[in-house]
């Protein structure tokens, strides 16, 4: 590996900090929700809301970020979201009330949308065209890890604060264990932002401001002199050549020469979201104690999405500059449809009945007399033996015993819905999750990149803020299995449409890319 290799690749992975702050930051709440929903006594829809604040603030971010870049550059945008990172960590940790919880969540949401924006346009505009897709990749992979190593915390402290160690106790892990479950994230935000001080300004953003000399040691760090040279010089060129879009703007996004690069940049980032990504991500614990198998060994296998997801993810790091970007996201999204159907049937297919012996099981809090009316009584659907329980004991103390209800009664194939579960992730991380970002890097023209990404971030992050509101509501109207069969449709209509417009990027310098699918339209 020559000394500018291991630069280029030094820089990559400290800017894709900023995605291991981002899957920490998002996925963290998956192990919080239960214990919230209880704490604040809070409705589905402001538990959907405890997760998907950060996501609106962070669509807002996206909007702004990539402006705010092309007028400031990109480091100092990211130290901005370093600093946001930490602050809303702490501030969650210690809110003393709901909504205290969710402004300061809404705080980390715009480091998310900064840093889920910048990292990849930052290390695109650095990378040398033949390992673009790699280096790009390096922030998906920390997302990736983040969300594992968030699963991993969540666990963790959840079995710390069961056990008797004293220095647990004197923590007070069992007490507020959520509490620490959000606030340990402010220890990697602050080594985020120091980290950055060793990271130069993108020497495209550099020659776009006019700093050439700048631009071009920058670039010689990055290569050596000699391709520095003509790395300045194709920028140059671009530039030149778009000339008339100087000063960038929403608008001019929709112009003719952009409906191509643009279409394909609205689906990718829609079909990222609304294929179910994130209501897995988010809400992985309570999804798996719907399959009954009860919270410690849901929260455990929570972590098994985790180690899926990474381990695919450096699969498709190895295989999107070999195989290319269009091979990967057919095959991803032919396995999302697959798995997403797969856990319609078997959410579908499970029965739930409670016999004398479960009923004997219960915890007790939970009153005989009443639910004994419920004896032997089978109920074919979630969303029926909810409502049925939640009549009989009350709501409260059905929310409360949620997981032994549901272990209780169901009849269901537990194997089949981790499969399903695990099986998705791994056909997402190996397509959709890193080929967007990377796509996302090379579509759009280096005048209007900032403003482009930021446009496809908003509607990725908007969807996804949907997607997150409303899963726990869906879980309890509709169910298990119309919720995910709801997931599988829309991977099976992407596919079809998506397979017959997206053309190869792989192998082409950014300038090459905008002289193909943009070239001289107007």
């Amino acid at each position: 590996m020559t000394k500018s290799t291991r630069f280029t690749v030094k820089v990559a992975l400290i800017v894709a900090l900023g995605g291991f702050l981002m899957g920490f930051d998002a996925s963290v709440i998956s192990g919080v929700v239960g214990f919230i929903e209880l704490e604040f006594a809070l409705t589905k829809i402001q538990l959907g809301w405890s997760v998907a604040s950060l996501t609106l603030t962070a669509t807002l971010a996206m909007l702004a970020a990539g402006p705010l870049s092309d007028k400031y550059g990109r480091r100092p945008i990211l130290r901005i979201a370093a600093a946001l990172f930490a602050v809303s960590a702490v501030a969650s940790a210690i809110a003393p009330n709901f909504m205290i919880l969710v402004i300061a969540r809404m705080l980390g949401g715009f480091g998310v949308g900064a840093a889920l924006i910048i990292a990849p346009m930052y290390i695109a505009e650095v990378a040398p065209a033949e390992m673009r897709g790699r280096m790009v990749s390096f922030n998906q992979l920390n997302i990736v890890v983040g969300i594992s190593v968030a699963f991993f915390s969540n666990y963790l402290i959840l079995t710390l604060g069961q056990s008797d160690l004293a220095w647990a106790e004197s923590l007070r892990l069992g007490e507020w264990n959520w509490r620490w479950m959000l606030g340990i994230e402010a220890l990697p935000a602050v080594l985020y932002f120091f980290a950055l001080l060793r990271v130069p300004e993108s020497p495209r953003w550099l020659a776009m401001r006019g700093r050439d000399d700048e631009a071009l040691a920058v670039f010689a760090r990055f290569s050596n002199a000699l391709t520095a040279r003509a790395d300045l010089e194709t920028v140059h060129e671009s530039l030149t050549a778009d000339a008339e879009h100087r000063g960038a703007s929403f608008r001019q996004l929709f112009k003719p020469a952009m409906k191509l690069v643009l279409t394909i940049g609205i689906m990718v980032a829609v079909l990222q979201q609304i294929t179910g990504i994130n209501s897995v991500f988010f809400y992985a614990p309570m999804i798996f104690e719907q399959s009954g198998i009860g919270t410690d060994a849901a929260f455990m296998q929570a972590i098994l999405v985790g180690i899926v997801n990474l381990v695919f993810t450096i699969a498709a790091m190895a295989l999107i500059d070999k195989l290319g970007r269009r091979p990967l996201l057919g095959f991803g999204l032919a396995g999302i449809a697959v798995c997403m159907l797969t856990l319609s049937y078997g959410f579908g297919a499970a029965s739930y009945t409670l016999t004398q012996d479960s009923i004997d099981n219960l915890p007790e809090q939970i009153d005989q007399g009443e639910i004994a009316s419920l004896l032997d009584v089978k109920f074919e659907s979630d969303v029926a033996f909810r409502q049925a329980v939640s009549i009989a004991i009350g709501t409260t103390a059905y929310q409360q015993n949620e997981s032994a209800l549901v272990s209780a009664a169901i009849d269901a194939n537990p194997g089949l819905i981790l499969f399903g579960i695990l099986g998705f992730v791994a056909s997402f991380a190996i397509s959709l999750g890193p080929v967007m970002w990377v796509l996302f890097s090379e579509l759009f023209p280096n005048q209007l990149r900032g403003v482009a990404i930021s446009f496809a971030g908003l509607i990725n992050s908007a969807v996804s803020f949907g997607v997150q509101l409303i899963f726990p509501w869906e879980l309890e109207n509709l169910g298990n299995s119309t919720t995910f069969l709801i997931y599988g449709g829309f991977a099976v209509l992407g596919l079809v449409v998506l397979m017959r417009i997206l053309p190869e990027t792989k192998g082409r310098s950014l300038e090459d890319l905008e002289r193909i699918l943009v070239g001289d339209k107007s």
